[in-house]
């Protein structure tokens, strides 16, 4: 029995089948064929002329690149601009939309500022009542010891001097005995 192949033609039946060949789904270099003479020299380091040509042509084919690059995107970019402000009443329309915009968030920028001055003054008075409302605690506080401490000697001096005098007289009294 015969079959038919792509093309067309027919095939002996007894033709055995290959596997169907798989095609890579990334793209191999063909392998190309080197001259008799750079083959001894492939396995050879490059020279050091062939290291500075290899060095000069990046040198100028990396910034070309580079500026192509560049050039293209600020092609399409003008383009792209192009085909969408069309006429004047467009970009006009754009430009208030951009203006509002910048508006608003200048307003919202100078909201939040606004709002975190506030909180910062409204926590800095607080603070500021807080440590005045200590120090004058303190003043107190301390004033009130000062004032138990000086009754406080008050009294023992008081009571020492009546002891002193007391002390004195009796020794007096002792020292007149004697004589």
């Amino acid at each position: 029995m015969a079959t038919t192949s792509e093309s067309g033609a027919q095939q002996p039946a007894t033709t055995p089948k290959t596997a169907p060949t798989r095609e890579s789904t990334t793209t191999r270099k063909p392998a190309t064929r080197k001259p008799a003479a750079s083959t001894a020299r492939s396995t050879q380091a490059k020279t050091r002329a062939e290291q500075v040509q290899g060095l000069a042509e990046r040198a100028v084919l990396v910034p070309m690149g580079a500026s192509l690059l560049a050039r293209d995107n600020v092609v399409s970019s003008v383009k792209g601009l192009a085909t969408k402000y069309r006429t004047r009443t467009a970009l006009e329309r754009e430009l208030n939309r951009y203006e509002r915009r910048g508006a608003s968030a200048r307003n919202r920028f100078e909201r939040q500022v606004r709002r975190t001055r506030t909180k910062f003054e409204r926590e800095l008075r607080q603070r500021r009542n807080r440590v005045e409302r200590t120090v004058v605690q303190n003043r107190r506080r301390f004033e009130r010891e000062v004032r138990s401490v000086r009754k406080d000697f008050e009294k023992q001096s008081g009571t020492l001097t009546g002891r002193v005098e007391k002390l004195v007289s009796e020794a007096q009294e002792r020292i007149t005995s004697v004589v």
